[in-house]
């Protein structure tokens, strides 16, 4: 699976980079990476950044494989490296699921505001959990306008970070978010980016 650089064919009002903020998730980023083939070959996708918090597993090999751009200078870093005129900041493990990249052509063109997926119903957690517990800021992924990433990542000391406390239109398009476990991963590198 090769996320190569196409020439935009029904999207040239604009590009979209994918950020994936990664610790040890070479088999969650394999699964994230194969539902953005669709937008790659739709030529949507320009770029998929990793940004790496310190892998020690095959994570970049994944990456490097699939063409992704490899930087571990945190997620300011991987804004600032970024080609596209609006992001997409998901979990490692989440997955794009039907045509999501209708939706995000079709919000892109209509609005400048960020978004998020519709979470996925077979995905949906019984009753009593969803009152115990609350997802993560970027369990529905994050969209939004490069130049509003940019201002917030100086700021912002993951990717996460981005996420919290941004008001937040709902797209048709699902996803099926990140396993538990996995979450439990990007919860650990998180916490070490804050660590001093």
């Amino acid at each position: 699976m090769k996320l190569a650089l196409f020439q935009p064919v029904g999207y040239q009002a604009f590009m979209l980079s994918v950020i994936i903020e990664t610790c040890n998730d070479e088999e969650a980023l394999a699964r994230t990476l194969a539902s953005l083939v669709s937008g790659a070959v739709e030529g949507l996708v320009r770029d998929v950044v990793v940004c790496d918090l310190g892998s020690g597993d095959a994570t970049r090999q994944v990456a490097e494989h699939a063409g992704c751009v490899w930087t571990t200078g945190g997620i300011a870093d991987a804004v600032t490296t970024a080609k596209g005129d609006w992001l997409l900041l998901l979990e490692p493990g989440a997955r794009l699921l039907g045509d999501w990249t209708e939706a995000v052509a079709v919000h892109a063109a209509r609005s400048g505001a960020a978004a998020r997926f519709s979470r996925d119903r077979s995905s949906r957690a019984p009753f009593l959990a969803r009152i115990l517990s609350r997802p993560g800021p970027l369990a529905q992924g994050l969209l939004l306008p490069r130049r509003q990433a940019v201002v917030l990542a100086r700021h912002a000391d993951s990717a996460a970070a981005l996420a919290r406390g941004l008001s937040m239109k709902t797209l048709r398009a699902a996803i099926l978010p990140a396993a538990r476990k996995e979450k439990k991963s990007s919860d650990h590198y998180s916490s070490r980016a804050v660590a001093p």
